[in-house]
């Protein structure tokens, strides 16, 4: 007999999460500039619209006649124009 009494795993033990990190400051950023035009440099590039909306883990952004949704987490730097 084992001397540790069988535990039964918790609820939600093995769930999988997700986490996100929050830039304040790029987030104030990007409030600042809403309706503005801007460019933006990505991981994978450059985007150059109008922001429509913020939230803090990702914007939107209007290019031509087509929105782009952007994660944060994948902005480089942003810059009016």
């Amino acid at each position: 007999m084992s001397a540790y009494p069988y535990q039964q795993p918790q609820p939600g033990a093995n769930t999988p999460s997700m986490s996100t990190v929050i830039d304040p400051f790029l987030y104030q950023t990007l409030l600042s500039v809403v309706q503005r035009d801007v460019v933006i440099q990505t991981t994978l590039g450059n985007l150059r619209g109008n922001v429509v909306h913020v939230m803090p883990d990702h914007v939107a952004l209007r290019v031509g006649g087509s929105m782009f949704f952007v994660r944060t987490q994948q902005i480089v730097w942003v810059m009016p124009g």
